[in-house]
């Protein structure tokens, strides 16, 4: 029979647990796109990938189209950790910082891929010194982007100017930044959650609203909408975020794999919405809607001056940032 001392079975017990596996992180994400939005393709895609590149040490559970609440409840949920991942427009986490808003301002990108360096994680310094605050306030981290195109008006009655929108009612996305937008516009703003927004635009509750064109065809806006004014006042980037706890109780080695998966993605959401706009405006016209362009009499100048104004007067510790954003090659 053999005897075996306290510090042998320690070290035969430490050995032993040495040798198993890390046991695997699994992180509830998730996001209020519907189905066939390029944003719920993203969240899919990525899960898929984040495991494959952690080796199965990092699993991720995508809950889509508001199934874990709405834009603040989802918000609210990654900050305490109830949910791990989500994303949404920047300015759905201004609630911790008010300024991360400026990456959904309107007219502050030259193009889509100006928009995509402005709001890249490891390159903007913008985007650096306001996710340090985030961290900081809130718990919560940017870690990727997404990119849905360009952001358009449709409504159910033409639109070349502000003047067609003066005092009626428009949709808003439920945060200050929208409401200051569509206040720009002319219009009266009306805060609706997108789940809702379909019966809102059927009941007359709003007479329009303002996306890309995804999420037009995806939510078939077609069937309550017949107008689209290609006034492309914003580059439609989404931010990916996490609960910082989670993140940081992820392995360095994961947290790198997941960046690097959320990054390719990111340049991947840029290809298919560019790739699919004149699809998708030949598929809406089909479907019976009619587009307004600068060819066709849209006063993008009026459009862009007004919503300006408004930005800057209603948002004025915004201009440093854009600063930032306008001058970032």
């Amino acid at each position: 029979m053999f005897a075996f001392s306290a510090r042998q079975l320690l070290a035969a017990a430490t050995i032993g647990l040495c040798a198993l596996p890390a046991a695997a992180a699994e992180l509830r994400y998730a996001h209020v796109g519907a189905e066939g939005d390029f944003q719920t393709r993203f969240a899919a895609e990525a899960a898929t990938a984040i495991e494959e590149e952690t080796g199965g040490e990092v699993t991720v559970q995508v809950f889509p189209a508001s199934q874990l609440g709405n834009v603040a409840e989802m918000v609210d949920g990654v900050r305490m950790g109830t949910i791990q991942m989500g994303h949404h427009d920047f300015a759905s986490l201004a609630r911790i910082v008010p300024e991360v808003a400026v990456f959904n301002a309107p007219f502050v990108y030259e193009n889509a891929e100006h928009a995509m360096r402005a709001t890249d994680p490891a390159k903007s310094e913008a985007l650096q010194e306001i996710n340090a605050r985030l961290v900081e306030e809130g718990g919560v981290r940017i870690i990727g982007r997404i990119y849905r195109g360009a952001r358009h008006i449709s409504s159910n009655f033409e639109i070349k100017s502000p003047d067609d929108m003066a005092g009626k009612p428009f949709r808003a996305v439920p945060l200050d930044l929208w409401v200051s937008m569509v206040k720009g516009f002319g219009a009266t703003p009306t805060p609706v959650e997108v789940s809702e927004l379909p019966t809102a635009l059927m009941t007359g509750m709003v007479v329009g609203q303002e996306n890309p064109l995804t999420m037009i065809a995806a939510n078939k806006l077609y069937e309550v909408q017949s107008h689209v004014a290609m006034t492309g006042h914003m580059q439609s980037v989404l931010a990916v975020f996490v609960n910082e706890k989670a993140w940081q109780g992820l392995s360095e080695e994961n947290r790198a794999a997941i960046t690097k998966v959320l990054d390719g993605k990111a340049m991947e959401s840029l290809q298919w919405a560019q790739d699919s706009e004149q699809e998708l405006v030949e598929e809406l016209k089909g479907s019976g809607m009619t587009f307004t362009t600068a060819e066709t009499g849209l006063d993008l100048a009026a459009f862009r001056e007004q919503v300006l104004a408004q930005i800057n007067q209603d948002f004025p510790d915004f201009e440093p940032y854009i600063q930032q954003i306008m001058s970032m090659k």
